[in-house]
């Protein structure tokens, strides 16, 4: 398939965090940029003109993606959507994951009837993950929802739930729930092989995690809880969140190179 006008809605994951490149908006790559650069080239390969736009914004729960993006996206006319949501309500102490997924259902319907073929994400498994295991329940339902969802409105499904045989360090970024560069180009590469788009991106080199004594791990964990959990608490606390004050870094169509 070619497409001309994509658009990605999300979160963190989708706006790229855990990726950095100073050169671009909000100083992210990340496997939305990564795809729209292969799609930009399949496009060009067919003399067609390419533009992407990213709307995702970090923090972002899901009924805020679907409120805040899902009418910016429709008015831009996309014939491709990405969005990636539930990651951030399912880490609360409380979620109401059928509702989630009810309107969740009702978004895709309308992206899918505005014309665009919509691109769907489960959550990955967070029992790989010792920091965030404990929600790997509700992660997996709220994931079945997601795998209904596609089936139902006819989107391609990347189904992260599957992808093992990784090591958290190496695909992790350094605050344990947000991919590196590494991981994004993976991501980059499921996406586009579930489109069925021909591109040339390979695998990422890892860069191997060191062998930890016991005393050094229990170190880094100590440090890693001042550096990244502790804010993370007292956001939630204050009513916070890392995306206040941030904007979409793609809010209209433009190329990609």
């Amino acid at each position: 398939m070619t497409f001309s006008r994509y658009v990605a809605l999300g979160d963190s994951f989708t706006e790229g965090v855990g990726d950095p490149d100073p050169a671009r908006p909000n100083g992210l790559r990340g496997w939305a940029d990564r795809t729209a650069e292969a799609l930009a080239a399949h496009a060009s390969a067919e003399g067609v003109d390419f533009g992407y736009a990213n709307l995702a914004i970090r923090g972002r729960k899901l009924p805020a993606i679907i409120a805040e993006q899902v009418d910016a996206a429709l008015a831009l006319g996309p014939d491709l959507v990405s969005i990636h949501g539930g990651g951030n309500d399912v880490l609360r102490p409380k979620v109401d994951i059928d509702a989630l997924a009810a309107s969740y259902d009702e978004a895709i319907g309308r992206l899918a009837a505005g014309g665009a073929h919509v691109v769907l994400f489960t959550i990955a498994d967070p029992g790989l993950n010792g920091v965030i295991k404990v929600i790997r329940g509700r992660t997996a339902i709220f994931n079945e929802w997601v795998r209904e969802i596609a089936e139902r409105h006819g989107a391609t499904l990347v189904d992260m739930w599957r992808m093992r045989g990784w090591k958290v360090a190496e695909v992790m970024d350094e605050d344990r729930l947000h991919l590196n560069a590494v991981g994004h180009q993976a991501i980059a590469i499921a996406a586009l092989d579930a489109l069925g788009v021909d591109h040339g991106l390979q695998p990422l080199d890892p860069v191997r995690a060191p062998v930890l004594t016991a005393r050094e791990q229990r170190a880094a964990d100590l440090a890693w809880a001042r550096t990244h959990l502790a804010p993370w608490v007292q956001r939630r606390v204050t009513g916070r969140s890392s995306g206040d004050g941030v904007a979409p870094k793609r809010p209209t169509f433009a190329p990609i190179g």
